[in-house]
């Protein structure tokens, strides 16, 4: 670990003059109200004269949350989430499986405003994979926001998975599709230069003389800002960590507590370009550890694990292309990508392991814009196993839509004539 903080104080060394970035991977299509008006948008094409180039994505993201539509008291709302994802994950590794995941998700509500400031959702989550006759999932979705200037404060379904802005050995990209719904509390700050993100999903509720432990998982995910508005340097210090509990005290079973850490800390750095083609540089790094302090040791085969994650990422006019670094030792994340862990989560070889794992990804990255509504996103990543020598790949499609329709002002209503 001593040789990563070296390693990462020479690159904030360099970096510290230059300045917001996106965390790791860009997934706004994913997590943003307006999927498909956050990239790719902002070049506009002239026939019979130079092209005309807009304001940077992320400037003018922050620009559109402030033109969003006003909210009153009494207003009621038709939202519809639609999520229609295909995953192909082309392993052949002892870490991993491959796998497809191919379906769709619809999750429709209805909100209110009580208040302009509190906002209240309800609805039902449909999940349907292809190749299956009945629905994989039927859950009610519920959530409660009050947001008070920068802060905000959710109960019920939290924003889950994406929206906590991790990166992927501490969180896997896949739980957008496999854990949609994250069921607790939460916390964010969303200011112009700090990000701050706390939360708690009690994944499984235990009862009296129940048969199985009761699941809690949470966390605590920031960035802080070191850059000027001005700047076209933005540079952030993030620092993330992830906590999972199994256990309680009114269970039958005979089966000891676990509780299991990870934490990140890292820098990223984005520089915008005024070229149509070449429209920013990415870099981001981090040094990651992992720690089991359950009370009775040896249910995992590390008690301890570090990391090391380094991404540079070039966006361009036609895709992203990014290219990730992976050095881990006896490093273990259970809510973290399958493809860092040094312990297996594979069908054929559950008891293998890489205890100092390496991996080298290149990634090429797109999301083509529908309407403001709706996007497409593409994905193709290939990665090396140094170790096994051994060339893997995966491939993605996703299409997110969102959208909400005002249907009327319940505060607002008279009777006819009056």
């Amino acid at each position: 670990m001593r040789n990563y903080l070296k390693i990462l104080v020479a690159l904030v060394g360099v970096l510290i003059r230059v300045g917001e970035a996106r965390a790791q991977v860009d997934n706004r299509a994913f997590i943003g109200s307006r999927p498909g008006q956050l990239k790719y948008t902002y070049i506009l094409r002239n026939p019979d004269g130079p092209d005309t180039k807009l304001d940077d994505s992320l400037d003018r993201e922050k620009r559109q949350l402030l033109l969003e539509e006003t909210i009153s008291a009494g207003d009621m709302r038709l939202a519809v989430n639609s999520f229609t994802f295909f995953k192909d994950n082309e392993y052949f590794n002892k870490i991993v499986d491959g796998y497809t995941l191919f379906g769709t998700q619809l999750n429709p509500e209805l909100v209110y405003y009580p208040t302009k400031d509190l906002r209240l959702e309800a609805g039902v989550l449909l999940w349907k994979d292809f190749g299956n006759p009945v629905l994989k999932q039927v859950r009610p979705t519920y959530r409660a926001t009050w947001t008070k200037g920068h802060n905000q404060f959710i109960l019920g379904n939290v924003r889950a998975n994406l929206n906590h802005n991790y990166i992927e050995p501490l969180l896997n990209f896949e739980r957008v599709i496999l854990n949609p719904l994250e069921e607790g509390l939460q916390y964010r700050y969303l200011g112009n230069k700090l990000f701050l993100d706390v939360w708690v999903d009690w994944q499984r509720q235990q009862y009296r003389y129940s048969n199985y432990q009761e699941e809690i998982t949470g966390g605590l995910s920031s960035s802080y800002r070191l850059s000027s508005d001005e700047s076209k340097w933005r540079v952030s210090i993030p620092f993330q960590f992830t906590a999972q509990h199994h256990g309680g005290q009114i269970d039958t079973l005979n089966k000891p507590l676990q509780t299991l850490f990870n934490e990140a800390v890292g820098i990223e750095a984005r520089r915008s370009f005024s070229s149509s083609e070449i429209q920013a540089f990415r870099f981001n790094g981090y040094v990651l550890g992992f720690n089991d302090n359950s009370p009775t040791q040896g249910q995992l085969p590390f008690k301890y694990g570090r990391g090391l994650y380094l991404n540079t990422t070039l966006e361009t006019r036609y895709a992203d292309v990014m290219l990730s670094y992976w050095q881990g030792s006896r490093f273990i994340s259970p809510l973290g990508g399958d493809l860092f862990q040094s312990a297996s989560r594979t069908v054929s070889n559950p008891d293998y392991l890489d205890r100092q794992r390496k991996i080298l990804l290149v990634r090429l990255l797109r999301d083509f814009r529908i309407s403001d509504a709706a996007a497409l996103t593409v994905r193709v990543e290939p990665l090396y196993d140094f170790n096994a020598q051994l060339l893997d790949f995966s491939f993605g499609v996703y299409l997110n839509f969102r959208q909400e329709w005002l249907l009327g002002n319940v505060a607002r209503r008279v009777r006819v004539g009056q």
